[in-house]
């Protein structure tokens, strides 16, 4: 059955879930604020900026008018930066308090919440009031929009409280190089969605000092460790990590160069400063901001977690990346498990 669709976020993620969804035969329409990105999209079918090379079908229309793209929408998807989800989530409340309507709501975002911790569904929980939102649910997992449009076999998770919900939206994402799983943990799912990034910047810091294959295998296996550690403490099931949403994800941003979190750590890892590294990107670095809540939540329930620690005393300068590597070399011997 054909849906009516929005997606908000018109970047590489939210432009190539939007295209997934036009080439399964639903009525798409995509809304930016940028109203070049808005013309480019229309006209040339393109996204250079976050796809370069990429043309996306020609029925995927876009607007800069959030409520032209929402209105007779049966599922809305959000899927912007983290840190401007409340705000984009309070507009979208406007708009549909305006229409009178009830969609599905899906996000795709993976961070969470600077000074609240909170995940993406909370902030949409709380913002968009009950009337106006027939579930909530994310879409996550082991997937670099440019292997997407490559259509590289790739499988994501989709996760929501309401098991129901979470099969609609499979249904609607699946077909034939897009596979897609369901998931009642959406806690686990979110934050392990979120929290990888922080393992990712860390991959491309040893990369960019020259490390090898030894590093990046300690790295992957002892963060994950510790992001499923405080994931727990918050609520989510073991159990998630070692899926798509943990394990899977960690493996295609820590070992992939599409990943800008990996990009940025490797830049780090060149001596080039985190001011400098942030305009070389010129998009959103997720784990940069994730690192730092992280570490807060982390003070907070008093989980351990030196990989974070690391990072978050890079970033803020505290500590070169060399002596962030000597202190965690240097820890004191413990048990791997238990």
């Amino acid at each position: 059955m054909t849906e009516k669709i929005a997606v908000l976020g018109a970047g590489s993620w939210g432009s190539m879930l939007a295209n997934i969804l036009t080439e399964n035969g639903h009525e798409v329409r995509i809304w930016s604020y940028n109203p070049d990105q808005v013309q480019e999209l229309n006209e040339q079918h393109t996204n250079e900026k976050y796809l370069k090379g990429f043309r996306f079908s020609e029925r995927l229309r876009a607007d800069t008018d959030m409520k032209a793209v929402v209105q007779g929408a049966d599922d809305v998807l959000l899927i912007v930066p983290s840190q401007v989800t409340r705000a984009v989530a309070t507009d979208l409340n406007q708009v549909l308090t305006e229409l009178n309507s009830k969609p599905a709501l899906i996000h795709g975002s993976k961070g969470l919440e600077q000074h609240t911790f909170k995940r993406m569904s909370e902030v949409i929980e709380e913002t968009i009031a009950s009337q106006y939102r027939a579930s909530i649910s994310v879409i996550s997992g082991p997937s670099q929009a440019e292997g997407v449009a490559r259509k590289d076999p790739t499988l994501v998770t989709v996760a929501s409280e309401d098991l129901q919900a979470a099969r609609h939206f499979q249904q609607l994402f699946m077909n034939n190089y897009f596979r897609v799983y369901t998931n009642h943990d959406i806690i686990g799912v979110e934050l392990g969605g979120a929290l990888k990034n922080i393992i990712a910047l860390a991959a491309g810091t040893l990369a960019g000092l020259g490390y090898g294959d030894n590093a990046k295998a300690a790295l992957m296996t002892r963060g994950l460790a510790e992001i499923s550690r405080l994931a727990v403490s918050y609520g989510a099931n073991p159990l998630t990590f070692l899926g798509l949403s943990g394990v899977g994800d960690v493996i295609v941003t820590a070992t992939s160069q599409d990943s800008r979190n990996w990009r940025a750590g490797y830049q780090l890892g060149q001596g080039k400063a985190l001011e400098t590294v942030i305009n070389n990107m010129g998009m959103v670095i997720e784990g940069i901001a994730t690192s730092q809540a992280a570490y807060e939540m982390a003070q907070l329930t008093g989980v351990e977690m030196p990989i974070t620690e690391a990072i978050h005393a890079v970033l803020n300068g505290e500590e070169t990346v060399a002596v962030a590597i000597q202190k965690l070399m240097t820890r004191e011997g413990r048990a791997e498990i238990g």
